[in-house]
């Protein structure tokens, strides 16, 4: 591991320069003009086409792989643009392998499914470099349209509104737009400036405007918003994060996985950013994958996940557990945090309860406990809203919607994982704000 793995506690500079640009290059590299061909080759273009009914966006994945295959990767793009214009985020970040690789044809023939991902990011990488533009706005309408976070489903749906000719402005709470994947995404996996070179690529059809630093509840109010704009579009996330519940969970070196995630992305120099040598990462999901396999790269020397439930329950998709494992992560089921251990004010350990299910299903603590000795731990164990709405309706937490993304408010329509019914993943938050623009645009032109 090198000299720096001898410094004890949470310390930065553990690796060497060329460790760290190592570790987190592009964890999938892009295919080159004849790996796509040869791999969109494979394609069986299905006519249901069941890679197309698996993905939330419902992109014509055997029209853009045909056409890749016919050297036309810009056409390629525009298909997958205009049903998903983040589709070059996507093609990076969607668990490819739980949505349309799982339903290809050559998986369950061969278990080899065609890799729809790469080829999508090949396409997309020819069309955003070359920056060529396969939208134009309609003529103006004068109806302005707020949107409230500048993720994944804000910018979907501030780019289909603009499209309809309305003008948007965008309110982000961050210095910069993007929201999770400009923020709580593994560095590894966008790297050199991506999520900032698409929201750039997204913003160019023009008409829409982001104001950075503006959080709702704190800068304005959602009934300021109804009462300037002719319509209003949330999409702000999740900004608050659960409490572990645990003692001694306010102890130096107890830190959120989100917020660990976010200065790693922020960071300028990662030789600066401290890390322990012993850490616990608490949670199944993909933040919790990507603040564990992030901690092991940035030169941790023993890197626990701990989730309550067992393998089968975990939120983080398979590809994401073995990548876990394969960096050297040790992945521990039915364990759920007691104490936190404090040695002079600094974590020491963390005291875990056995879990196991009840013979009515319910999952209770065995009265059995274990102790993993470590000097950091990041929960990542779920996110809640960060405010209280504004006035719309909640139901589990969440902004309650319809099918179309309106909320209980006139004049008001939300979506992506500040709303019920996603599924926390870029690609379903893309679908809901297109759609929620589409009822929009309805609104706006009745």
């Amino acid at each position: 591991m090198g000299e720096g793995m001898l410094k004890v506690g949470i310390a930065p500079g553990r690796l060497s320069p060329a460790q760290y640009a190592e570790n987190f290059g592009d964890l999938h590299p892009p295919l080159d003009k004849h790996e796509a061909y040869v791999e969109a080759d494979r394609c069986y273009f299905c006519y249901d086409a069941p890679c197309q009914t698996a993905c939330p966006t419902s992109i014509d994945i055997p029209l853009f792989i045909r056409e890749i295959l016919t050297e036309n990767p810009l056409g390629a793009a525009e298909t997958i643009f205009e049903q998903n214009i983040l589709g070059g985020m996507c093609a990076r970040v969607c668990p490819t392998e739980q949505l349309c690789e799982e339903a290809c044809v050559r998986e369950a023939a061969e278990g080899k499914p065609v890799k729809i991902g790469l080829l999508q990011r090949y396409a997309t990488d020819i069309a955003m470099e070359a920056n060529a533009q396969f939208f134009e706005r309609a003529p103006s309408t004068g109806k302005t349209v707020a949107v409230v976070g500048a993720g994944p489903a804000g910018l979907a749906a501030a780019h289909r509104l603009s499209l309809h000719g309305h003008d948007v402005v965008m309110f982000d709470g961050h210095e910069k737009p993007g929201g999770l994947n400009e923020y709580g995404i593994a560095s590894y996996k966008t790297p050199n400036g991506f999520a900032q070179s698409e929201v750039d690529y997204v913003t160019a059809i023009g008409g829409i405007s982001i104001e950075t630093g503006k959080l709702l509840g704190e800068d304005f109010a959602l009934g300021e918003l109804t009462q300037k704009y002719d319509a209003v579009f949330l999409g702000m996330g999740l900004g608050g994060v659960n409490a572990l519940r645990a003692e001694g969970e306010d102890a130096a070196g107890v830190d959120d996985a989100i917020n660990f995630i976010a200065d790693l992305r922020q960071a300028a120099d990662l030789s600066a950013l401290p890390i322990g040598r012993r850490v616990v990462v608490i949670g199944g999901g993909m933040t919790a994958v990507d603040a564990a396999v992030q901690s092991k790269l940035l030169g941790a020397e023993e890197v626990t996940m701990v989730y309550r439930r067992g393998k089968a329950q975990m939120n983080a998709s398979e590809f994401e557990q073995d990548l876990a494992a394969a960096k050297g992560v040790t992945i521990r089921h039915w364990l759920a945090p007691k104490r936190v251990l404090v040695t002079d004010g600094k974590v020491s350990g963390l005291e875990l309860n056995y879990m196991a299910l009840d013979e009515a299903g319910a999952l209770k603590a065995t009265g059995e406990t274990t102790t993993i000795a470590c000097d950091q731990i990041f929960k990542a164990i779920g996110q809640t809203l960060a405010t209280d709405g504004g006035g719309v309706a909640l139901a589990g937490g969440k902004i309650a919607v319809d099918a179309e993304g309106k909320t209980s408010l006139a004049k008001v329509w939300a979506g992506g994982d500040c709303a019920t019914g996603g599924d926390d993943l870029t690609v379903t938050a893309v679908a809901e704000g297109r759609d929620a623009a589409e009822s929009i645009h309805r609104f706006l032109s009745a």
